[in-house]
């Protein structure tokens, strides 16, 4: 009786679909035992395995059965039978519709009565033996469509009843037809009636109308599938969904297609417009440069290579599923909506009083954040004479929208920017944290071709430095690891000729020192300026030191603007947008093109490429693009993305893109077994660093795992067809100009893929947010961190020495931006640094408890879920403690920017899982 109650109860019949005394099945087993007689719907082959599985045996099911005074009888066959099964389709409703929207709604809720309606077939792991098809179930349609029109609520759910033969098997994909004139987003279906239980497809998709996708959408359950163990009922429709995401690479998209596909960065520029507004194509062997979404569209009328532009506010293609969600595209407007009107009075001022485009002092630059544009300098009146509706403008002043928030840089102590510590703690705890170096050889060496731009010897000297040292020599504090650098020389000078001829932009290529005093923190101790050696200016290499007299000490704040707007410029184009906003976009291109939708290693990657491709379509329209904000904004001009794709060419390597990899690359940790991450920091209050390998940390253990379940060995891992075939084609198509490089990662082992993953999760979500949400917080202070410089610091000889001496403050205050480029960026990184309403964070993802129907693996990220939440009270604590001066003390920011968790808006803080602004 023992074997019976087993085979019937609950524990096995959880783990087969199988075992069910009342579901129907194409045949009955007849188990007797002492007169009692028991139907199972099983085969008998089935009933053999899960006897041998209860009494963990080989032995033959007749002696089994024989020992346990169990009879097998027979199997008896059975006709097959119909029963209904039930979907319930969740549909999500846009909050705002425009009038057409309205009005076809409308005409579909009175077609759909007429047979105009949304159908769906559910299609079964199992093939048919007779024709060899899948098996299906009768169409079905969507239930009260007309009825739940008017429903405001977020979410509603229909019902449709599909009628399925007995024999049917388990669903494993659903397609839907929508007859509806317009499209409609399905988030999710759950199937009910089965005696596996509910089955749930995540759809999370906008379903085209028929009209302008005559095919069926396929959806897959929550199942997740390896290729090579794809049930034979779903093969066919795997292969088919992952072609008509492909496409044929043909022919301009539609904003409705779904189709991935790859090109190079040739749409940047407008050659039709003039001269000027050409752009080189990125991306190629002249320019190498991480591969675009294709768009397709049609030429330039004077430049075959180059793609017509598509200028805001009309959208740029993404596959539709990219496309911002109704939530995050209304924070997205709001925020271009105040970037517009803040830089409209900022051209106006310029227009009507040539005085008023520079910065006079400190006191302009209060007033914005504490009178607004309007009423700044006084030019209210005179400015709503120009306005068409000064009354609507007037209800906008009043309500704050044209007034900047208070940076947070500034909200604790005005003038913290000012000082060296401050300047210096924000090369480990700012914005940019990621190119500080320890320094290994004084002084410096270029590594620049000499044929080609000669032998650039650092001016730096011993002396220099040597007064800053403790009483070390160089050579003692360089062993000591007491010496650091950021050296933005190479990066800079190639362009410097270029970038100095623009007007109004004025630019060193910087070198500077750091000294670790005894206290934890760093004090900058040298500054190197260099120019071209055909510089017109009287020297092409200088030194500035920290300031021993009044005399010197506007020297020294404009060399540390001239660093900092360096470091704006590496931090924007290289490390931020760069590094993992347009690597990233290649891998994201490949997995919707090689990974379907129920492989494994797709749904661990999906919520890390939320909305990636959409910014990035956003940023090659109005951020990175001919005259774009980047242009207009940084020091770099028209010469931005070269110095870019210089950085890809000389510096990317994707296996050093990973953070423990990356600081050792850096001299700021060194391998050691005995550490935490197996890492020893050189700084050991190094905040990006201590939180980041937490956060690493995590996301390497929960990959692991997640890898370890589904490929236990490394045959598994080479003989996955898609699997394989994303990596090959990241690098093959998507990085195509370095895919001969021979430090490109292998993927053989499981070992290999839990790298590779870790890495680009990382880059996704905590490296994207070190980067990118501190943005305003410290660069909202223009003088702080300014995106620009408009003057080199003059020489004894210099006409310009006298207005300087005259008035150093003023001229450091011509030297910074001018209003109207300041108030431009500001306005944009406000936008940047804003967290949507539906930001998803680290630890979090949508449908959390269904996204995947394997057990252990969901366990596995609720994991990782309470270990991420255990970091965030790890870095409160940390930001608590006196000890830690670069992130504790009067003046002094926390370092939260990578605390996982945030509320919207701008927070400096939070990690969403993607790339996503």
């Amino acid at each position: 009786m023992a074997l019976v109650r087993e085979i019937m109860g609950s524990s096995l019949m959880d783990k087969s679909p199988f075992l069910s005394s009342s579901s129907p099945s194409s045949s009955r087993l007849i188990l007797s035992q002492k007169q009692n007689r028991f139907f199972l719907p099983l085969d008998g082959k089935r009933v053999q395995q899960v006897i041998r599985k209860s009494v963990k045996s080989t032995t033959p099911v007749a002696a089994i059965s024989e020992d346990l005074d169990l009879d097998l009888v027979k199997v008896v066959p059975e006709k097959a039978v119909k029963f209904k099964v039930r979907a319930v389709v969740t549909v999500r409703n846009k909050n705002k519709e425009d009038f057409k929207e309205t009005l076809v709604k409308h005409l579909d809720a009175f077609t759909d009565k007429i047979g105009r309606n949304v159908v769906l077939e559910l299609v079964s792991t199992d093939i048919d033996p007779k024709t060899k098809e899948p098996k299906k179930s009768k169409e079905a349609v969507l239930r009260d469509w007309s009825k739940k029109l008017n429903l405001k609520t977020e979410r509603v759910n229909y019902i449709a009843e599909f009628v399925v033969d007995s024999n049917f098997g388990n669903p494993g994909a659903i397609t839907v037809v929508n007859k509806h004139q317009q499209e409609f987003f399905l988030e999710s279906i759950t199937i009910e009636g089965f005696a596996l239980g509910p089955v749930h497809f995540p759809c999370n998709s906008w379903v085209q109308s028929k009209k302008d996708h005559p095919g069926k959408r396929i959806f897959f359950s929550n199942q997740p599938y390896l290729p090579s163990q794809t049930p034979v009922g779903l093969r066919a429709l795997r292969e088919r969904e992952l072609r008509e995401l492909r496409g044929d690479g043909k022919g301009e998209r539609k904003l409705s297609d779904r189709i991935y596909d790859f090109d190079v960065y040739n749409d940047l520029g407008n050659p039709d417009k003039g001269i000027d507004f050409a752009r080189p194509i990125i991306g190629g062997e002249k320019i190498p440069y991480p591969r675009r979404c294709r768009t397709g569209r049609v030429p330039t009328d004077s430049d075959m290579n180059a793609e017509s532009r598509v200028e805001k506010p009309l959208p740029m293609y993404v596959p539709r599923d990219e496309q911002f969600e109704e939530s995050k595209m209304n924070a997205f407007s709001t925020g271009r909506l105040k970037a517009v009107l803040h830089n409209l009075l900022p051209s106006l001022m310029a227009s009507i009083s040539a005085n008023n485009k520079d910065f006079k002092g400190f006191s302009d630059i209060d007033s914005l954040y504490s009178e607004g544009l309007l009423l700044k300098l006084g030019l209210q009146d005179e400015i709503l004479k120009k306005i068409p509706m000064p009354k609507a403008l007037s209800k906008i002043q009043e309500g704050g929208l044209l007034k900047y928030d208070l940076p947070k840089i500034v909200s604790k102590d005005k003038y913290a920017w000012l000082r060296d510590d401050e300047f210096a703690r924000q090369a480990i705890a700012g914005i940019n944290p990621v190119n500080i170096e320890r320094l290994q050889v004084f002084p410096p060496v270029s590594k620049l071709d000499r044929e080609i731009y000669g032998l650039q010897e650092s001016a730096l000297k011993e002396e220099h430095i040597a007064g800053q040292l403790n009483g070390m020599t160089i050579q003692e504090a360089i062993d000591a690891s007491k010496l650091f650098i950021i050296d933005y020389h190479d990066v800079y000078l190639p362009f410097l000729d270029q970038m100095n001829s623009l007007d109004g932009r004025k630019s060193y290529a910087t070198r500077t020192i750091f000294f670790l005093t005894d206290l934890g923190t760093l004090k900058p101790i040298a500054i190197e300026l260099s120019l071209p050696p055909n510089s017109p200016s009287s020297r092409s290499k200088r030194v500035v030191t920290p300031p021993a007299d009044a005399n010197s000490y506007w020297k020294w704040q404009l060399a540390k603007a001239h660093v900092c707007s360096n470091d704006a410029g590496v931090h924007q184009l290289v490390n931020h947008w760069l590094r993992t906003h347009a690597t990233m976009e290649p891998f994201i291109l490949a997995a919707h093109r090689q990974l379907s939708a129920m492989h494994p290693i797709y749904k661990l990657l999906d919520p890390h490429m939320r909305y990636t491709l959409e910014i990035n379509a956003l940023a090659r329209q109005s951020l990175i693009s001919v005259d774009g904000v980047i242009e207009s904004c940084f020091t770099p001009g028209r010469y931005c993305m070269e110095i870019s794709a210089a950085a890809y060419k000389n510096f990317w390597r994707f296996d050093l893109e990973g953070l423990p990899a990356d600081l050792i690359r850096r001299g700021m940790a060194v391998p050691d077994p005995t550490q935490p991450h197996g890492l020893k920091l050189i700084i050991e209050d190094y905040p990006y660093a201590t939180d980041g390998l937490m956060i690493w940390g995590a996301i390497e253990n929960y990959v692991r795992n997640y890898v370890n379940h589904y490929y236990p060995n490394s045959s598994q891992v080479c003989n996955d067809k898609e699997l394989q075939a994303w990596y090959a084609e990241s690098i093959n198509v998507g990085h195509a100009d370095l895919k001969n490089e021979d430090w490109w990662p292998t993927l053989a082992t499981p070992e290999d893929l839990t790298s590779i993953l870790t890495t680009i999760i990382w880059l996704a979500s905590a490296q994207h947010a070190a980067l990118n949400f501190g943005q305003y917080p410290y660069g909202g202070y223009v003088p702080n961190r300014p995106p620009l410089m408009r003057r080199l610091i003059p020489d004894e000889n210099d006409p310009e020495y006298t207005v300087f001496l005259a008035d150093p403050q003023k001229y450091f205050f011509c030297a910074l931006p001018s209003l109207l480029q300041a108030t431009k960026f500001m306005a944009v990184v406000d936008t940047l640094s804003t967290h949507s309403p539906d930001e998803e964070y680290l630890g979090e993802r949508q449908q959390q408890s269904i996204w995947s129907g394997d057990a252990e693996v969901v366990e596995a990220f609720y994991e990782f879920s309470a270990e991420i939440n255990r970091i965030e009270k790890e870095i409160e604590r940390r930001n608590t403690d006196p000890k830690l001066r670069n992130r504790c003390g009067a003046g002094v920011l926390p370092y939260e920017l990578l605390a996982p968790s945030s509320e919207p808006g701008v927070t400096c803080r939070g990690v969403p899982n993607s790339v996503s602004i």
